[in-house]
């Protein structure tokens, strides 16, 4: 029974790890064409010698960074939490071993 169950969670760990991915591709994804295509209207807008570039730039800004929030804190800080988490668990770990 415990190999069954320590390959469910493995199973769970690599659904979930795989997700929190994939999710952080589709912000990098977004980011990118973000200034691919804002970088092209303000050439446009640059050209016609007004920069109403600013408004697409400005509410399309909004979405990335709305989007981005939803992306890293679902996923717990980019790895931020996990990696305090893992510096804690050392430390009791060697306060433990002492």
């Amino acid at each position: 029974m415990p190999l069954q169950t320590d390959s469910s969670e493995n199973e769970r760990i690599e659904h979930l790890a795989r997700k929190r991915a994939g999710a952080k591709m589709g912000w990098y994804v977004h980011a990118l064409v973000y200034l691919c295509v804002n970088a092209g209207l303000a050439l446009i807008s640059w050209q016609s010698g007004r920069p109403w570039f600013l408004f697409p730039l400005a509410g399309w800004g909004l979405g990335l960074a709305i989007h981005g929030l939803a992306v890293w804190l679902a996923t717990g800080g980019g790895g931020v939490r996990d990696r305090l988490v893992q510096v804690e668990r050392d430390k009791l770990a060697h306060r433990h071993r002492s």
